[in-house]
């Protein structure tokens, strides 16, 4: 005997499944109740940006003035007088002016010294630990932390998805859910040809269903049908009015970011958007050698992107809404090696953008001497970051999603 569940399989397809995961197991009778408890009031918007590879901090946020900076990099030193200085020791990269006028303008703000309790070297590993939020044990967890948190505030009622990813690579664990499929897409357009390929499937389905007894599945797909075209139509009103007005320099993640901002206007109810920079590169961050080139350029991209998508949204007054978050597996060494690179690393700065942001440098400097295998320590536990962002931002209670109580930072003015 077939369930429900099969026959949507079976005959809406894979494809419009993915897009109408939360809508199909509504139709499967799940607790609209027990998810609405779950789900928060807010309409608060978080932005990941994933840092691949393991970015320099000390190269991103330059502690120019601590003299072991420079006696410990001959070919990497950054010039003091092409720095943007925020103070006598700390300054942005010359390439991140961009940064510089963030921070002035409190839309930016720096924690220093983030990491995981025990630091690991290994870039799959390092990565499933940011990405799970398990530092004991990331491989045996199955889910990601911002899977877990899309997963809390699926609402059965709609088929609005919390969370998406916009990129070129494959979706990141950290968006593994165990009840809701978060889409994978590389533009609003795909996510508009999405939504009006369920519209279609389901119409055909519905007549199909249009004889058949059971009045919960035809419901289903006439909801799913009117939901599809809804916001099909938001996506592409989006789009055009972005058009004319938006001011995006050409690199991929600032095109990512155009992708955020017209779905944020677009009101699809989602949360949640991770993006990502460097997967695409040739090593991205991971710089062992000849660093310095390649290393301007994708500062230099990341902080124009995120300065024209601040911008955007400051247009008309939704910059309040978003909080942007960087992250990168680990830091790097504070000597270069023989080729002009970096080891891997452990702490690393965490750079935070948005309308609500106190701002300023969050954190004390690692000690530049006081190394583990060559590399700061980190005095700050990434998860705190993560509690800020769960607790403070989106409302979710971050211990259900960590697995532990972890203090937020004072960095939000909310």
């Amino acid at each position: 005997m077939h369930t429900r569940r099969d026959f949507l399989r079976t005959t809406l397809g894979a494809s419009a499944l993915l897009s109408l995961g939360p809508a199909a197991r509504s139709a499967l009778g799940a607790s609209a109740t027990a998810a609405s408890s779950r789900q928060s009031d807010r309409d608060t918007v978080l932005v990941v940006v994933q840092l691949t590879g393991g970015n320099d901090g000390l190269n991103t946020l330059v502690p120019y003035g601590d003299d072991e900076y420079g006696r410990s990099r001959t070919t990497l030193r950054l010039p003091a007088n092409e720095l943007h200085k925020i103070d006598s020791l700390l300054a942005f990269h010359p390439r991140m002016g961009a940064f510089m006028r963030l921070y002035h303008e409190g839309h930016l703000g720096v924690v220093q010294g983030v990491g995981g309790v025990d630091s690991e070297r290994d870039h799959d590993r390092a990565m499933r630990v940011w990405h799970t939020a398990r530092v004991e044990a990331p491989t045996t967890c199955q889910t990601g932390w911002l899977g877990r948190v899309a997963d809390g505030l699926w609402d059965p009622s709609r088929a609005d998805s919390s969370a998406v990813f916009v990129g070129s690579i494959g979706r990141p664990f950290g968006l593994n859910a165990q009840n809701v499929v978060i889409p994978c897409i590389r533009s609003a357009e795909d996510l508009a040809i999405r939504q009006a390929s369920v519209q279609l499937t389901a119409q055909t389905q519905r007549n199909a269903a249009a004889g058949d007894a059971d009045g919960a599945l035809l419901e289903f797909l006439r909801h799913s049908t009117r939901d599809a075209h809804a916001k099909s139509e938001r996506i592409e009103s989006a789009i055009e009015s972005a058009v004319s007005t938006a001011e995006y320099p050409l690199f991929g993640l600032a095109g990512h970011f155009r992708t955020v901002a017209q779905l944020i206007r677009a009101d699809l109810g989602i949360r949640i958007f991770f993006t990502e920079l460097g997967g695409g590169g040739i090593g991205g961050f991971d710089n062992h050698a000849n660093q310095l080139g390649n290393h301007c350029a994708l500062l230099h991209q990341l902080a124009e992107s995120t300065a024209a998508f601040v911008a955007d949204l400051r247009r008309d007054g939704t910059l309040d809404r978003v909080l942007l978050m960087t992250f990168s597996e680990f830091g790097r060494t504070v000597k270069e090696n023989g080729r002009r690179g970096t080891g891997h690393g452990a702490a690393a700065p965490v750079f935070l953008a948005g309308g609500k942001l106190k701002g300023g440098v969050i954190g004390s400097l690692p000690s530049l001497t006081d190394l583990v295998d060559g590399a700061p320590k980190s005095h700050t536990d990434f998860r705190r970051v993560y509690a800020t962002v769960l607790d403070q931002w989106l409302g979710v209670d971050s211990r259900t999603v960590l697995g532990g109580r972890f203090e937020p930072l004072d960095i939000l003015a909310v």
